[in-house]
This record gives structure tokens, sequence and C-alpha cells, in this order.
């Protein structure tokens, strides 16, 4: 398994910006595919994003289309969400995770970070 840390969260008011990044050790990212997923509080984990071996293909949950992007930097071991024009309830604690083929399912993910808590303030 790749082992993954999460970093960049933090408090920003609504409409801001925020980077999370994922970077990787113990094995190279290239043979997985990298999601980001999201657990609110008191709620269950959601997906967020997902990205292909190559950075090609990406996917994205509905709630956060056409305002976040994913991207993989497989030189640099490192995946990256942007997020803009935040809203509160993208309050949550963001997880990472690598699989070894795409997937919507934390449940097809095999390594997991620890999170990043991102807060929305109204």
């Amino acid at each position: 398994q790749v082992q993954l840390v999460e970093s960049g969260g933090g408090l920003v008011q609504a409409g801001g910006s925020l980077r999370l990044s994922c970077a990787a050790s113990g094995r190279t990212i290239r043979p997985y595919v990298m999601g980001w997923f999201r657990q609110p509080p008191g709620k269950e984990r959601d997906f967020v994003a997902a990205i292909s071996w190559t950075g090609g293909s990406t996917l994205y949950a509905d709630s956060v289309k056409g305002r976040t992007t994913i991207s993989r930097d497989n030189a640099k071991n490192t995946v990256y969400l942007q997020m803009n024009s935040l809203k509160p309830e993208d309050t949550a604690v963001y997880y990472c995770a690598a699989a070894l083929s795409p997937s919507i399912r934390g449940s097809d993910y095999d390594s997991w970070g620890q999170g990043t808590q991102v807060t929305v303030s109204s």
C-alpha cells in the first residue's frame, strides 16, 4: 500500500479557495487512480473527485463540479484538489485515497490518508 498525507485544509470564508495536497510515500502513485472524498460533520464519507493514472480523465461529484479541479504530479508523487467558490456545505474532513481501478465507491480504495479539515464560514 501507498502511504498518503493530506495538507492544505483550513478555515476560509464562503466564496474563497483552497488547494489541498496529498503527498504519497512508500510507493509511486503512477499505477493508482487517485481520489478525494469528504466527510461532513455527522454524515457519511462521500466521493468528491477522482483522476486516472495519467491524469487524462477526471470525475467529479455533482456537488463540486465546476468549482473543483483534481490534478496529479506523478513525478512529485502528489495529488491536488483545487476548490473554488467554497460554500459552507463544503465543510468536511477531506481524505485522499488510492485505488487500482476507477471508482466513486470508497470501498474500492485501498489506501487512505488521515484527512485534513476544511471549514467554510458563511
